[in-house]
């Protein structure tokens, strides 16, 4: 017994190595492809930030937070009453997202984040005619169209800018209120990952989770990119449909509805978030049950159809979308290099913990999978599938050649639900995984200046 966990915990480190090695090489590699053709349109590859030590009013909090956590996290997540524990999940997870973020300071760490030339704030004024703009939307995506939309704007369906609009319109203009709202939406994907742990595998899992979900480095980048918001959304797409599918809920087909309707809002912040369907589908299976699905498709609908008849089209939107891809940089930026130093990006957003936690997911899956396909499936294997799917929509968005660098934004939806493969840690490991991902958050928070 000794032996097996001694081998096991070689084998984690030994992940985590490779990991290194790889980031170490999406580095390498990708600062001698900048330097020789400049292709990568990147000042620190693989991520898109430049080199800018230093620190910042956030930096004694951030430390603070991740002491805290360490440790005592493993200890009160044990321990506290289910409720407690997702509210103070929450709350620690706020803290987190917001100190990393002020240590950037208050102007350039979220304040000016969503305003910059290529972010949906600048687009604010032109929907003033909210069902006009709709109409003649897809006529703007283009690079050599008319008056064309900003890249982001123009790289999502409206839905992305049309939150902002929203919010300017109730008095929260500009960018440190969309800054606030994205912080705050996006923090809530920690309760949204735990109720679908507890739903879809059992609550002792969900509770070794908790504090991994909460240090994560994921959270640079949710505070602040509009990319956080759109993790949330998904996140308690996903939650809604576990509570409905294991009808641990009140209202089932509330939730069943609720989940529909927030895939079908998701589908309209970012084209790739369709690939949730596999998580959504990963759901179903895992819990034998079709029971959700009616309502499900009935809430999926509704926000799908509003925007088409608006007069946007979707379909139309994504082949424009494609070419403005390739008319940009994603069109001299190569697939060969990024196709793997994505997954480079992937290992700063989740944490070498995270990596530790898929090496014993994967080498669980194929008892998993067998035990799911035969109906005597435990807790554990549950949480595999689930870890899978989401593994597996990640690597769609990476072959698809759609995702070609800023992945560490782009991808935070997947990314989200990684984490909960540290469930698989051992529980003596906890402390020094949970030190690993801090210390990789703070050290990159502070000798880059991030992008998002």
């Amino acid at each position: 017994m000794s032996t097996t966990r001694h081998t096991g915990h070689r084998r984690d480190v030994a992940a985590a190595a490779v990991a290194v090695l790889l980031v170490t090489a999406a580095v390498a590699v990708g600062i001698s492809i900048e330097r020789t053709d400049g292709t990568l349109h990147l000042n620190w590859p693989p991520l898109y930030a430049r080199w800018d030590p230093h620190v910042g009013p956030g930096t004694p909090a951030a430390l603070a937070v991740a002491v805290a956590v360490i440790a005592n996290a493993p200890a009160l997540a044990a321990r506290l009453r289910w409720r407690t524990l997702l509210l103070g999940a929450w709350a620690a997870s706020t803290a987190w997202i917001w100190s990393l973020a002020l240590i950037d300071g208050r102007h350039r760490g979220v304040a000016q984040r969503l305003t910059t030339k290529y972010e949906y704030l600048q687009v604010i004024d032109r929907f003033e005619d909210i069902p006009g703009t709709l109409r003649d939307f897809t006529r703007h995506i283009l690079i050599d169209a008319p008056d064309p939309w900003p890249a982001h704007t123009a790289g999502h369906p409206p839905g992305a800018a049309l939150t902002f609009v929203l919010l300017d319109r109730i008095g929260l203009g500009g960018g440190a209120w969309a800054g606030a709202f994205c912080i705050t939406a996006g923090s809530t994907a920690v309760i949204a990952v735990l109720i679908t742990l507890r739903a879809l595998a059992d609550e002792a899992t969900a509770r070794r989770t908790a504090p991994f979900l909460v240090l994560a480095p994921a959270a640079i980048w949710i505070g602040v990119s509009a990319d956080g918001y759109f993790a949330a959304v998904t996140a308690w797409t996903i939650a809604l449909l576990s509570l409905a599918a294991t009808r641990t809920v009140r209202f089932p087909a509330a939730a069943a509805l609720g989940s529909g309707l927030l895939f079908g809002l998701s589908c309209y912040l970012s084209y790739g978030l369709t690939l949730f369907a596999v998580v959504a589908a990963a759901v179903l299976l895992i819990t034998r049950t079709a029971h959700p699905v009616p309502l499900f498709l009935v809430g999926a609908a509704v926000v799908p159809l509003a925007f088409t008849l608006a007069g946007f089209d979707w379909w139309e939107a994504y082949r424009l979308l494609v070419e403005r891809y390739h008319q940009g940089a994603g069109g001299i930026r190569p697939y060969g290099y990024f196709v793997w130093a994505n997954l480079a990006c992937t290992v700063l957003v989740v944490g070498l913990a995270t990596v530790a936690g898929l090496r014993r997911t994967l080498a669980s899956a194929p008892g998993a999978i067998s035990r799911l396909r035969t109906g005597g499936a435990t807790s554990a294997d549950r949480l595999a599938f689930l870890v899978l799917a989401a593994l597996l929509a990640l690597l769609a968005a990476d072959l698809s050649g759609m995702s070609k660098a800023e992945t560490e934004r782009i991808w935070l939806p997947f990314a989200t639900f990684l984490p909960a493969a540290t469930a698989f840690l051992p529980a003596s490991a906890h402390r020094y995984w949970l030190t690993g991902q801090a210390v990789l958050a703070l050290v990159v928070n502070h000798l880059l200046f991030t992008g998002w």
